[in-house]
């Protein structure tokens, strides 16, 4: 049998990766202020951690004006669903076969 921790994503390790992607598979887009005050994080550690799921390609970043504010918004891309739900399937399998 396959080790499942194999099927686990390095990138979902965090915490609060797992909070970013878990809330955009449920909203189609969340936008900055919400999202940290979500998951109760600084504005920098949640841009550092924006930036790396960014680097990967699993979540968008779109920045606008609303009126003369500026807005940033984050969504989750194909491949981050297709990730993130293999990480999560991971975990059930893992949890599944210390049973």
């Amino acid at each position: 049998m396959k080790n499942p921790i194999e099927k686990l994503n390095k990138a979902f390790e965090s915490k609060v990766r797992l909070g970013i992607m878990s809330t955009l598979m449920v909203n189609e887009s969340v936008d900055f202020n919400s999202l940290k005050s979500w998951l109760n994080l600084t504005d920098g550690n949640l841009s550092s951690h924006i930036k790396g799921l960014e680097e990967l390609g699993y979540i968008e970043v779109r920045k606008q004006f609303v009126g003369k504010k500026p807005n940033t918004t984050y969504h989750i891309t194909d491949a981050g669903k297709i990730a993130f739900e293999e990480h999560i399937n991971g975990l059930e399998a893992l949890l599944k076969s210390m049973g």
